[in-house]
């Protein structure tokens, strides 16, 4: 079942949740709302559930206006964070109950009920646990049967809100390759909602970075990450070093440095943010003619096959009042090999860089 976004706004009183909202999924896709609190996924979310109606702009299921459409007649399956079993119910009663309450013309038969929710626990491999109560089962296992029991509707979409965040990060890592797989095999349009970056890269098909309302970037997990479109989204996705310099020409300047930056081609010594990842930083030791910025190190934690280090710009401090920390990731084996020490002088130099533009001062 595809789905169709156009032109959605929704507030709650003065604070707008949403801002022109345009998305387009495709039918079997697994789509990840990705973007910190208050970013307005969950608030999407619930407009294309029919749980929230839009202030202006449409939802269409394949197609169909489902705009004003209540959300019992929309077949979306759900998933919440903190599971929404019913403790009183067996886990059979539990995956059972979405086929109980259809109408009495829809209503399967008591055989039919059996058969499907022992093929649901079945794939989702708790079929041995049918008549356990939800207090006796591990956070991951209770999941999984919330799982069972929004796919046992056959839902056109379905729809999941944080649903790993209440589990340890063993447990939400191994429940979330899970969910890939199952996907995989069943190919229902899914829609999941997570503040968890690495989350998203990992399970999704496609990733919807959200930033106040509104959508910042679309792209798979390789292009959001390779391509960001903006300083958001570069700084939400994993760790980034940040300096200030001037761009000119196509070219980004900083302390004799000079790196592409073909798309500002056109910049006339225009303020310019370069964003750099810590594992694209270069470091040597200090000595005189040696363009890049200097800075001291000040603390290595090695953490398996890589080492971390923290340095501080020996003349540099940034404009915003932030302590100017650069981070740097390298090999431990290439840590240990310079015999690097705290307190040490340094020279870092940005092998790559994203290179944005930034509105003068008036």
């Amino acid at each position: 079942m595809s789905i169709r976004i156009r032109d959605v706004n929704k507030h709650f009183g003065r604070f707008q949740a949403l801002r022109n909202v345009n998305l387009d999924i495709a039918s079997g896709e697994l789509l990840a709302l990705l973007g910190p609190s208050g970013c307005g996924k969950t608030t999407l979310l619930r407009v294309i559930a029919g749980l929230e109606t839009p202030d202006t702009g449409g939802i269409h299921f394949g197609g169909v206006d489902m705009t004003d459409v209540h959300v019992r007649e929309r077949n979306v399956g759900f998933v919440f964070q903190h599971y929404a079993l019913f403790r009183h119910m067996s886990v059979f009663e539990n995956v059972a109950f979405g086929l109980r309450v259809k109408p009495r013309d829809q209503r399967p038969s008591e055989a039919r009920i059996k058969q499907k929710v022992g093929d649901l626990l079945k794939l989702v491999q708790l079929d041995g646990l049918a008549e356990r109560y939800p207090s006796q089962l591990s956070g991951g296992q209770r999941q999984r049967i919330a799982l069972a029991r929004a796919l046992a509707v056959e839902p056109k979409v379905l729809l999941l809100d944080e649903p790993f965040g209440a589990l340890d990060a063993k447990v939400r890592k191994e429940l979330r390759r899970w969910l890939r797989r199952l996907h995989d095999e069943l190919h229902v349009t899914s829609i999941f909602v997570t503040h968890d970056q690495e989350e998203a890269l990992e399970v999704a098909d496609r990733v919807v970075l959200m930033n106040s309302g509104a959508v910042e970037q679309v792209g798979s997990p390789q292009e959001v990450l390779d391509q960001p479109a903006s300083p958001f989204v570069y700084g939400f996705l994993g760790d980034v070093n940040q300096f200030h310099g001037r761009a000119h020409e196509g070219f980004w300047h900083l302390d004799g440095l000079a790196l592409d930056a073909p798309e500002h081609v056109g910049a006339q010594n225009a303020q310019a943010m370069a964003y750099v990842r810590p594992h694209d930083l270069d470091v040597q030791r200090h000595r005189a003619g040696t363009s890049g910025i200097v800075a001291t190190l000040r603390r290595a934690i090695v953490v398996g096959p890589i080492a971390q280090l923290e340095l501080h710009p020996v003349e540099h401090s940034q404009p915003d009042g932030h302590d100017p920390l650069i981070e740097v990731h390298m090999s431990a084996q290439q840590f240990h090999e310079m015999g690097l020490q705290k307190g040490e002088t340094l020279v870092v130099h940005p092998r790559k860089a994203r290179v944005f533009l930034q509105p003068e001062k008036v």
